[in-house]
Parts: C-alpha cells; sequence; structure tokens
C-alpha cells in the first residue's frame, strides 16, 4: 500500500470521509467563488417525444437554485401542485444546473420569468420522469486562488490523475452535501428518525450547530430555543424565510406531539433524513475497510458486486454475493470492468454477514445501536427503506484541465449519485468542499 496522505479535515472525518486514495501531496484552492465556477450539466435520459403526449418535459439552467425550491416555484407559475413537477436528479444550489424537469400537462408558451432562471427548451412526451431517470452530470468546475504557480499545480494534478489509474479509481463517498454543507445535520436527524425518536429529530433539526458549520443567521434563534424551550416565543426568532423549522414550530406550539409535528416537513425531505444516515454508514463503512487494508479494487468473501447494465450503469438492487466458491469469477468480472465492488446502503433487506465486510457493518450498527429492520421506521413508515449497494470504487474519468488567471478548470464527467467534490478532494487534498451534483433541501442555513 502506498505511503497515506495527509489526514482529512475533521469535517470530512466527521462524516465518514476518513481518507484519501492518493499519496500526493495535493494543491488547495477555492471551489464555487461564484455560480459561474461550477457547472453541473444532466447527461439525461431523454423521454421519447410525442405531439400527442401527456406530459411536457423542460430543460431548465437555473442559478443559484435548490431543487425543490425550483419546482415549487415553476409548478406556481404553472398552476399545478408542487409534487407534480418531476426530476431525475437534484442538483446543487450554489451552482448554475442545467437539467430537465417534467410534469403532466400542456407545455409553457414562454419563459416562468423567474430570476436566474432560463427555460432552454420543451417538448411533450409520452413519459415524465422519475428519480435516477438519467445517466450521470459533466462538470466545468473552476479551482481558484491556488498557492504556488499554476504550471505547478496543472502538474501535481495531474500526478494525482495517474495516481488515480493506477489505483483503479477514486473511493465513492458521499459528499458533505449530502449531509447539510451549512450545517451537516441530516444523518444525526436520521439516526434519530430510525430509532424512532421523533422529538430527538426535531431537537437536531432546530438546534444542532455542530462542529465544522458555517455560521448563519438562524444561530441565535437555534440558541435561543435550546434554552427556553418554547415555541411559540421561538416562532417570533426564527426568520420567516426559514420555512421548514417554522412549520414544526407552529404544530408544536399548537400542542401537537413531536409525530405529528414531524409530519409537517415534505416527504421529501422526511426520507432524505433517512437516505443522509445511510450515506453516513456507508461512508463510515468504507473508511473502516480501508483502514482494515480490504481491497477497494477487488472483492474478497462477504463482499457483494454490482455488474454493469447494457446502458453502462450499475443496479444497485442487483447485487452479487461474493463466495469462496465464486470469487475468482467475480474477480475476474470486476478487473474487466464489467462489475464493481459494492458496499452497503442499510436497510431492512440488508444482510450483515460472518466474514470480514460484515463483520465491519456489524460494528458500526452495535456503535448506533441500531438494527436492519429497525430501517422499516415505525414511527413514519412511509419513510422505510429495504436498502441497496453502491459501488465502492468508481473509475477515474477523463479529465481536461486548463489554467484560468490564478485557478485551474476541471472538466470531466462522473455517473449518477457520485459527487464532483470527492473526486477533486484527491486532487486538493483540503477536503471535500464546494458542492455535488445532489443535494438536500432546506432552509437557508437548515439541510441545504
Amino acid at each position: 500500500m502506498a505511503e497515506r496522505a495527509r489526514t482529512p479535515p475533521e469535517r470530512d472525518r466527521a462524516l465518514g470521509l476518513g481518507f484519501y486514495i492518493t499519496s500526493t501531496p495535493g494543491r488547495p484552492g477555492e471551489i464555487k467563488g461564484t455560480w459561474e465556477e461550477f457547472r453541473v450539466t444532466e447527461i439525461s435520459t431523454y423521454p421519447r417525444p410525442d405531439p400527442n403526449g401527456p406530459y411536457s418535459v423542460l430543460r431548465v439552467v437555473s442559478r443559484g437554485w435548490e431543487q425543490h425550491e425550483l419546482g415549487a416555484a415553476i409548478a406556481r407559475r404553472l398552476g399545478i401542485p408542487a409534487r407534480a413537477v418531476q426530476w431525475s436528479g437534484t442538483k446543487d444550489r450554489r451552482a448554475v444546473a442545467d437539467r430537465l424537469l417534467a410534469y403532466r400537462g400542456p407545455s409553457p408558451s414562454r419563459g416562468f420569468d423567474l430570476p436566474n432562471v432560463e427555460l432552454v427548451a420543451s417538448y411533450r412526451a409520452r413519459d415524465g420522469l422519475v428519480l435516477g431517470h438519467h445517466y450521470g452530470n459533466s462538470f466545468e468546475v473552476r479551482v481558484g486562488r491556488i498557492s504556488g504557480t499554476v504550471d505547478r499545480a496543472i502538474s501535481e494534478y495531474r500526478a494525482t490523475e495517474e495516481e488515480l489509474r493506477t489505483r483503479g479509481g477514486f473511493p465513492n463517498f458521499f459528499g458533505p452535501q449530502r449531509f447539510g454543507e451549512v450545517r451537516p445535520i441530516t444523518h444525526e436527524v436520521g439516526r434519530a428518525v430510525v430509532q424512532g425518536d421523533l422529538a430527538r429529530a426535531i431537537d437536531v433539526y432546530l438546534i444542532d450547530r455542530p462542529a465544522g458549520g458555517t455560521p448563519g443567521e438562524g444561530d441565535t434563534a437555534r440558541a435561543a430555543y435550546a434554552d427556553h424551550r418554547d415555541p411559540r416565543r421561538a416562532l417570533s426568532e426564527f426568520p420567516v424565510e426559514y420555512r421548514f423549522e417554522r412549520s414544526l414550530l407552529e404544530r408544536l406550539a399548537r400542542g401537537e406531539s413531536p409525530a405529528r409535528a414531524f409530519h409537517a416537513l415534505p416527504r421529501e425531505l422526511r426520507l432524505l433524513f433517512v437516505h443522509a444516515y445511510q450515506a453516513h454508514l456507508f461512508n463510515r463503512w468504507l473508511t473502516r475497510r480501508w483502514e482494515e487494508a480490504l481491497p477497494l479494487d477487488r472483492p474478497v468473501p462477504g463482499d457483494r458486486i454490482l455488474r454493469m447494465g447494457r446502458d453502462g450503469t450499475y443496479r444497485s438492487r442487483d447485487d452479487v454475493p461474493v463466495q469462496v466458491d465464486n470469487r475468482t469469477e467475480c474477480e475476474a468480472l470486476v478487473a474487466r470492468g464489467r462489475a464493481q465492488v459494492a458496499g452497503p446502503l442499510v436497510g431492512t433487506a440488508s444482510p450483515v454477514g460472518s466474514e470480514r465486510p460484515g463483520e465491519l457493518l456489524a460494528a458500526l450498527l452495535r456503535e448506533d445501536d441500531v438494527a436492519p429492520a429497525q430501517f422499516g421506521v415505525p414511527v413514519a413508515p412511509e419513510l422505510s427503506s429495504a436498502g441497496a449497494w453502491r459501488p465502492i470504487l468508481l473509475p477515474a474519468p477523463p479529465l481536461a484541465l486548463t489554467p484560468d488567471g490564478d485557478g485551474v478548470w476541471f472538466r470531466f464527467a462522473l455517473p449518477k449519485g457520485a459527487y464532483a467534490t470527492v473526486f477533486l478532494r484527491e486532487f486538493l487534498k483540503s477536503g471535500a468542499v464546494g458542492g455535488p451534483a445532489d443535494t438536500v433541501p432546506g432552509s437557508p442555513d437548515g439541510a441545504s
């Protein structure tokens, strides 16, 4: 094993991103100095056009919009329920995002007159969109304010790229944005939900300010509520734009139970809490695997592999157990790029095996006092999850590097579910900063 690189920053380690796979020193820089310096374009599976189809498919470019807020705003302009607007992948707020949206109904005759939103094209189709109905995303990211010369930085970045290819790729961590860029608490809310403690889940969402978070306007209100615990008073203290927090407080002020109050939050957000906790377990499991010196680029007994589909993607529930009698065949599939070693997104159907990969998972679940059956979420069954599998190592994509003043443009593409900043952290060695293709909804300093 190559010499270990520097230790990741505490914020990364708290979210389970506990190692760099490359040993190069890295060259830090700033990501997302402006929206225009982080551009993500969805690589879509376009629904088949049909002039008589019941759906309208829109190609939209937005700047500074969170996905759910954008969908709700477009729905208001169209006069349809917010839940009627569909998309295949959520995009980061702090970016220029080019993606598809869809809804059942006639196509708009003009744009939506929303700030920083451009309707590029629209057409009628026989089908709409569902989550995951895309191949991936292409990125253009400027890393600015690089120390030293840009030419030297590019040379060092190329050395990292070469080491990634030697190692078989980069670890497929969930990026910090999965847990909340400003206030990384979504996984802690999800842990409380899975444990059946909705009062604790609400407290985490309203109050907690973990170390490594970014100061926000709501800090004073959160601290005050932690002290007085009066939801009526808190409604006069939380800013009006903190709509999710206020919806919880309004229910609590009416005397509703935590279980009823929790359901004031949109289902998509409540579900993402559970998904964030699954992501946190995955990151921690992957770090434990690395620390145990188990390979990332080949399977061992007790692993699962995911076969590549005809479209070049992996089905998260089409897993193959790796056993002693099929290990050679599984290793060959992975070596040929026809399969990937996978790690667990824990759910009710997740096996906890007796081989070493399973032992690592069992230890994490014991630490959290959680069992797979609890992902049935009896206190909120609509949030239950059977679990799935996620590749633990992704091939390094072709990478274009272009100097630009005191910075460098990175241009590359990743499969759906992969985080641009997780890829970039191997080059910068300064943590998973900035934003990915996918993020979660929340208020200004809530879960976004």
